[in-house]
């Protein structure tokens, strides 16, 4: 029988929800591509119940435990104390989510000698020593589509919110200020404007949908370009370079996985410096950014207090959270670990990503 690990997230700090602001999930049986959604024979969680914290469990204790396995549940993740590092050395699976990421590094992977399996509840492996899981023959997993639509919706959101200057106009507000001219000096129509995605897989090509309703003027940059009646349909101007893109855009958003190909895109090139530059009539901002792509951390992104997007980012950094966690991708993601797990237990499989993935 295997032992699994699952590390996730610390409960909310006034408890487990005991009530939800809906009674279940809207019911939804493909994604937008036409996938259709994982369908395990038989779960024992109430759809809609806050799977990902640590009393959530991803809904697996019961399932498990009633076929012979361990479940260890934690948040302690870091540090050679920590109880993923001291429950490791025979552990088979390893479980885990992208904003509360168990850091599968060489070292760790070693030291379970009996590991099969690293999963991702959710999209993205970067936490996870890839070179290092392919030599051991363990098997990195993900629960490929589970939160696109989660991140479509929030760079929709963050879009809207910037330009319109949302956040700084909140904040006037809470301060028991009216100042109507402070909020709408930034504030802007959507309508008209040069929007564009950097990738244009699953999540980017499900944001310029999303986007067109706005009669904005849409691009995208793709190694892969788009089939012409899609580039038709939503009256898409395709680039072939960075610069290219936000030449003409007023939003830029990400939405490309991390890789040396893609780490400090923005931080280094020369859409960083635009940005930076007093003398645009139209400083790009962006959307909804992967942070990994941007630089690290928001510091370091935005060295400049002139940075149009300074005193925005620590909301994307904050609300980064609402799009990876929703209570329907998590949904998702507990429904495909619960599959994917009896493969783990009896063999290791390869699953080999998808470039387009994002």
């Amino acid at each position: 029988m295997a032992k699994i690990i699952c590390v996730l997230y610390d409960d909310p700090v006034d408890g487990y929800p005991k009530s939800y602001a809906r009674d279940d999930l809207p019911k939804i049986e493909r994604y937008p591509d036409g996938q259709t959604l994982p369908t395990p024979k038989g779960i024992d969680f109430k759809p809609g119940t806050l799977l990902g914290s640590v009393s959530g469990e991803l809904g697996l204790r019961k399932y498990l435990e009633s076929n012979g396995h361990t479940l260890v549940v934690t948040s302690s993740k870091d540090g050679a104390d920590s109880v993923l590092d001291r429950e490791l050395h025979d552990a088979e699976i390893v479980i885990s989510q992208p904003f509360w990421p168990a850091y599968m590094t060489a070292e760790r992977i070693a030291k379970a000698k009996k590991l099969k399996m690293i999963v991702t509840a959710g999209i993205g492996s970067d936490h996870t020593d890839l070179q290092a899981a392919m030599d051991r023959g363990v098997t990195v997993a993900e629960v490929t589509y589970c939160n696109s639509n989660s991140v479509a919706e929030h760079v929709v959101m963050m879009t809207l919110a910037l330009v319109r200057n949302y956040i700084p106009s909140y904040n006037w507000v809470m301060k028991g200020g009216w100042n109507i001219a402070d909020c709408v000096a930034r504030s802007y129509d959507v309508e008209g404007m040069n929007v564009g995605t950097v990738a244009a897989g699953r999540i980017g090509l499900r944001v310029l949908r999303l986007l067109k309703p706005f009669d904005m003027k849409l691009h995208y940059l793709d190694r892969h370009r788009l089939p012409e009646s899609v580039e038709k349909e939503l009256n898409l101007t395709h680039h072939t370079s960075l610069e290219s893109l936000t030449r003409v855009c007023d939003v830029v958003t990400l939405n490309c996985p991390l890789h040396p190909e893609t780490e400090r895109m923005i931080a280094g090139s020369a859409a960083a410096n635009r940005s930076r530059s007093s003398s645009m009539a139209r400083p790009i901002s962006l959307a909804g950014a992967r942070s990994s792509a941007s630089s690290t951390t928001p510091s370091e992104t935005c060295q400049q207090s002139d940075f149009p997007l300074y005193s925005f980012i620590a909301s994307i950094y904050a609300s980064v959270f609402a799009y990876i966690c929703s209570i329907a991708s998590l949904y998702f993601a507990a429904m495909a670990s619960r599959l994917s797990l009896p493969f783990a237990v009896s063999k290791p499989f390869s699953i080999v990503k998808d470039s387009r993935t994002a």
